[in-house]
């Protein structure tokens, strides 16, 4: 068996297709989507990631600029420019990039996001959006994992009654994952460290999530024939090469669908991004009845 690649980028450009076409109705009702991005600090991969959101923000119309803040800055100073971009009627997103500073804690880390407005919470990370997930009621939705419901749709994969698990438990992916499978009518199982014969709870899914930051952690023996395979790791090895949780040449020959890494997972996160830009100045729009 060869496994069909699930391209991420090719259904990116789908999802950006998508969001242009309302970020322009938009436009003709004088709303411009507004995203702004906090940099503080120069982390290198951060860089990277602000940059590529910014110019997947200008080719679909959104307006998203970056604010860039010195990285000994306090948590005061942080949070101050949070409240001001809370209120500011012309921002429809506020994201945080992650990581912050490394004298910056957990704990500062969670009221930092608890700080942004939950109706600009574009990362779908607030405590109250998260809530909103798990009761199955409207809100922002974190978009790694909205973007692997998206490949799994367009790839064909049906989720009703099939058997999920999702590697790995984070705030970010592994939670909103799973409650994302449910809501699709999966039975999930949720693994982590702690998790006894983890290759024998992959071996029985239907559809795999790997989302543990441990390089090609997942092995060819570990998938049932023809499952799904969507790879959300992304690990930098010694030689430079970037790889997944998933060794990609062992697991292409038993599943039957396969995220790669680069190009997966990777594009469908900023699409998603974008999308939950231009849905919130949807709703200011219609806040402001136009």
């Amino acid at each position: 068996m060869s496994a069909q690649i699930v391209s991420g980028r090719d259904i990116a450009r789908l999802v950006r297709a998508e969001t242009a076409e309302k970020v322009a109705d938009l436009a003709r009702r004088g709303i411009v989507p507004g995203l702004r991005v906090i940099l503080a600090g120069d982390d290198p991969a951060s860089q990277v990631y602000v940059r590529s959101k910014g110019r997947m923000s200008e080719k679909v119309g959104i307006d998203a600029d970056t604010i860039r803040l010195p990285g000994d800055l306090d948590a005061q100073t942080l949070r101050m420019e949070i409240h001001r971009l809370n209120q500011d009627p012309t921002v429809d997103g506020i994201l945080v990039q992650l990581p912050l500073p490394g004298h910056l804690d957990w704990d500062t880390q969670a009221d930092v996001l608890g700080d942004i407005d939950p109706n600009k919470d574009v990362d779908g990370l607030h405590p109250l959006n998260l809530g909103r997930l798990v009761a199955g009621e409207p809100g922002f939705v974190a978009c790694t994992p909205s973007g692997c419901m998206r490949m799994l749709k367009e790839s064909g994969v049906e989720c009703r009654g099939k058997r999920a698990v999702v590697l790995g438990r984070s705030t970010i992916v592994g939670k909103p994952m799973a409650h994302l499978l449910l809501d699709a009518h999966a039975t999930v199982t949720i693994c982590h460290s702690k998790t006894e014969d983890l290759a024998s709870r992959v071996r029985e899914a239907d559809i795999v999530i790997a989302a543990v930051g441990r390089p090609e952690m997942v092995r060819g023996d570990w998938i049932k024939p023809g499952a799904a395979v969507i790879d959300v790791g992304i690990n930098r090895l010694d030689d430079g090469r970037l790889v997944g949780d998933v060794a990609f040449d062992e697991v292409s020959d038993v599943a039957g669908y396969l995220s790669p890494v680069p190009g997966g997972v990777g594009p469908m996160t900023i699409a998603y991004l974008l999308h939950n830009v231009t849905l919130s100045a949807e709703r200011r729009a219609q806040r402001q009845g136009v």
